[in-house]
C-alpha cells in the first residue's frame, strides 16, 4: 500500500536500501565469523564504520528534509528511530571491543540484523500521514 506522502518520503529510496543491503552483508560476515568461533575482525569494524557513515547520509537527508518544510507522520517515533539507528553501529563497535570472543561477532550480527529493522520503521514513521 503506497501514499502520495510515501513517494516523496526522504528516508525511502536508494540510500536507505544501500543502508540495509550493507548492514546486512556485514550480519552475515559477523555470523559466519561467530559460527567459527571468531571474535570482531577489523573487516567486521570497518563494515560498522561503512554502515554508519551510510546512516549518517540517510539522516542528513532526513533532517534536510524537515529544514525544506517536510513532516513525517509520527514525529517523536520518527526522532526516536533516527536517533536510535545512528546509535546502533557505535554501539555494536564498543560492545564487541569489550567481548574479543566469538559473542563479540554475535554482538555486531544481532545489531546488523536489528539496524535494517529500524530503517524500514523510520520509514514507516514518515509515511504516515492522516491515517
Amino acid at each position: 500500500m503506497t501514499s502520495a506522502a510515501a513517494a516523496g518520503s526522504p528516508v525511502d529510496g536508494w540510500l536507505a536500501t544501500l543502508a540495509i543491503v550493507l548492514s546486512l552483508a556485514v550480519a552475515v560476515w559477523a555470523l559466519v565469523a561467530a559460527v567459527r568461533h571468531r571474535p570482531p575482525d577489523r573487516v567486521q569494524f570497518a563494515g560498522l564504520a561503512v554502515v554508519e557513515v551510510a546512516l549518517l547520509a540517510l539522516t542528513v537527508v532526513a533532517l534536510v528534509a524537515l529544514g525544506g518544510g517536510d513532516r513525517p507522520g509520527e514525529p517523536g517515533a520518527f526522532f526516536g528511530y533516527l536517533v536510535t539507528l545512528v546509535c546502533l553501529p557505535p554501539l555494536a563497535w564498543v560492545l564487541a571491543r569489550m567481548e574479543p570472543t566469538r559473542w563479540g561477532s554475535a554482538i555486531v550480527c544481532a545489531i546488523c540484523l536489528v539496524t535494517p529493522v529500524v530503517v524500514v520503521r523510520l520509514q514507516q514513521t514518515w509515511e504516515v500521514v492522516g491515517g
